[in-house]
């Protein structure tokens, strides 16, 4: 479905309630649809399997289990993405597609290595100190590299702009999820939760599968280099550690909450605080439309400038230079405000509707007293992240990279003092720090702005450097013993 964003945008541009309705279905099918197909599967699997029966202990080892595989799928695979993504794009670039697969199979080989250097240690440990049950402990294992691939083999098909198939990957995954959830409990009689778990893994195995089998045929030409993406991490490795930063500063407020006193401790293994990991699931529901408002405008409206821009740039006048530049910025500020009015519009709209609906389904208390600072600061993080996606555009490798770390520093920092202070400002430091790092990325894209000729014209190499030995000062060798004759000559009267 490669023409599906033009689609959406002819959509958006007929002006109806009827349009608009279908673009922005469209544009949730080709973003969030894959995340709340999971969403929804589990919810299926809650109802169907009558999760409510389960005694509190092992609902509590599910979800704990279900939390560290999603947080540490997600960061164990962070930094090898952005590095790949550059890497493939100027593979297309210079329509060097042989180079794709064999990148594939060396960045899979390079991620499960390291996912698998975190999970098994953790594993290991739940085994011998948690004295969890092995085949659980395995399973969980299972469903964690499974989602590792997930994500690992959704940046190829992102790539490719086949949102659809993404959508119909994940869809499969959870019939295969609901399904293989009813064989194990109600033929097999595995008991609710270890059903549940195990379905979750084959579901996230299917999806992969799914894909790596659309990436074989999608690009099937194969150079044999299967490390050749590995300089890329020499030359871009701010990319790889500012997508590092950003999902640990989306978590590290979690992990700081962690350690309060009331916490809970499952198995000796598994350590949470309910009321606040449950209040940070609702805020990032609340501004998750964000996502969609930010990839629909860049995909339909940015892309467009930036591209007229670099044509100018490659072909064109000083004078249509300047016009390309000025308009592409004054759509990117457009567009920052346009995501900043929408999503408040939304955020406003959904919060509401949780305050006064929640509580009726047992969402109350603590939970509902920490959940509007963590709204605040999760509306704050996508607007962060728009910025992010901005510096990207420009190849802005170093404000990216400033921007993450001071969201992740002055997120932790503020969310350990945060501790100490009444549950309703439990979620300063999320919006502290994301407000931090968006002034970081603001006045970043303004310096871009300002100084993007010299970073377009004065970036090249006109003469390739190398290292190696200095070379001699000598020019040109003269011989010391005619040298030598010459001057007796001259001294002989």
């Amino acid at each position: 479905m490669a023409s599906l964003g033009k689609t959406i945008k002819k959509s958006f541009e007929k002006k109806t309630i009827s349009s608009t309705l279908f673009g922005m279905f469209a544009s949730t099918l080709t973003t969030i649809a894959p995340m709340l197909l999971i969403m929804g599967g589990i919810i299926v699997l809650y109802n169907v399997l009558d999760y409510n029966s389960v005694i509190y202990a092992d609902r509590l080892l599910f979800t704990s289990s279900i939390l560290y595989i999603f947080i540490f799928g997600l960061i164990s695979t962070a930094p090898f993405n952005t590095v790949l993504s550059r890497y493939i794009t100027d593979r297309i670039f210079e329509e060097d597609y042989d180079a794709i697969l064999p990148c594939f199979f060396g960045g899979l080989f390079l991620n499960l290595t390291v996912s698998s250097l975190i999970g098994i240690p953790f594993y290991l440990y739940s085994y011998f100190v948690g004295g969890i049950d092995p085949l659980y402990t395995f399973t969980c294992y299972f469903a964690y590299i499974a989602l590792c691939l997930t994500f690992y083999s959704m940046l190829y098909l992102s790539i490719t702009k086949d949102y659809l198939k993404i959508s119909l990957f994940f869809f499969s995954g959870v019939v295969v999820m609901v399904l293989s959830a009813l064989l194990a409990v109600k033929v097999f009689h595995a008991t609710v939760v270890y059903g549940m778990l195990l379905s979750i893994g084959c579901g996230f195995l299917t999806i992969a599968i799914c894909e790596c089998g659309y990436i074989r045929v999608y690009f099937p030409r194969n150079n044999q280099n299967y490390f050749g993406f590995m300089q890329y991490f020499k030359e871009h490795w701010q990319l790889s550690i500012t997508n590092l930063f950003y999902f640990l500063a989306m978590y590290s407020h979690n992990f700081v909450f962690w350690t309060m006193p009331d916490r809970l401790v499952v198995k000796d293994t598994y350590i949470c605080y309910p009321p606040y990991d449950m209040a940070t699931c609702l805020a990032m529901f609340t501004n998750i439309s964000a996502s969609v408002i930010l990839i629909t405008q860049i995909e339909l409206h940015f892309h467009e400038r930036y591209k007229a821009y670099s044509e100018a740039v490659i072909g064109g006048r000083m004078r249509d230079i300047e016009k390309s530049k000025n308009r592409m910025f004054s759509l990117l500020s457009h567009q920052l405000m346009d995501v900043v009015r929408n999503q408040f519009t939304i955020s406003v709209i959904v919060y509401l509707l949780c305050v006064v609906l929640l509580p009726r389904f047992g969402f109350a208390g603590q939970t509902m007293e920490i959940y509007p600072c963590l709204a605040a600061g999760y509306f704050v993080i996508f607007l962060l992240y728009s910025c992010i996606i901005y510096l990207f555009y420009f190849n802005d490798k170093v404000g990216a990279l400033l921007t993450t770390f001071t969201f992740l520093v002055i997120t932790a920092t503020v969310s350990f003092f945060a501790r100490d202070f009444q549950p309703i400002w439990y979620g300063i430091g999320t919006f502290a720090g994301s407000f931090s790092g968006w002034i970081v990325a603001y006045f970043r894209l303004r310096w871009v702005e300002r100084n993007l000729d010299e970073h377009i014209f004065c970036r090249g190499v006109l003469i390739p450097s190398q290292y190696e030995a200095m070379p001699t000062n000598i020019v040109f060798p003269v011989d010391s013993t005619k040298q030598e004759e010459e001057e007796k000559e001259e001294q002989t009267p």
